[in-house]
This record gives structure tokens, sequence and C-alpha cells, in this order.
């Protein structure tokens, strides 16, 4: 990774860039619909930013995605992540 943005971004954020770039790669052609699937992008972006996610939060996202039909992408789960 050559660009000093990334760079910096990775010491002030402690996540791997070339993970995040990994993950959104696995995301595109991804079915959101499939409940396996979105448990699987929950547990890695997850473990990509370093914070746990309980069984009911992970439910919760699972619910808000398949269910209520929100758009799944690094941010909402975040978000979603940190409101613990």
């Amino acid at each position: 990774m050559e660009n000093q943005f990334f760079k910096n971004l990775e010491k002030k954020t402690g996540v791997n860039m070339n993970d995040v770039f990994e993950l959104a790669n696995s995301l595109q052609n991804a079915n959101f619909k499939d409940e396996q699937t979105v448990r699987g992008v929950i547990k890695r972006v997850s473990q990509i930013a370093n914070k746990p996610v309980s069984k009911e939060m992970e439910d919760k996202i699972v619910q808000s995605i398949i269910k209520d039909g929100k758009q799944l992408d690094f941010g909402t789960i975040s978000k979603m992540i940190n409101k613990k």
C-alpha cells in the first residue's frame, strides 16, 4: 500500500487497510438476504474493527439488514457496534 493517506489512516485507527479492501471486495457479490452471509460479514467487520459483538447485538444487526432492509456497509455496521 503506497498511498500515504491510507498509511496515516492505519496509524490513527489501528485498522489494516488491506483487510478493509479485502472485505469490500468480498461484499461486491455477496447475498445479503442470506443470514449466514450477513453474520459472516458482521463477524469480519468486528474482527477488523477489534470490537467484539455480542450474540444479542449480532442478532439485532442481522434483523435490521435481512428483515428491515437496511443497507449493509462498513459504516452502518460500525455505527451499530459502537452504539453498545
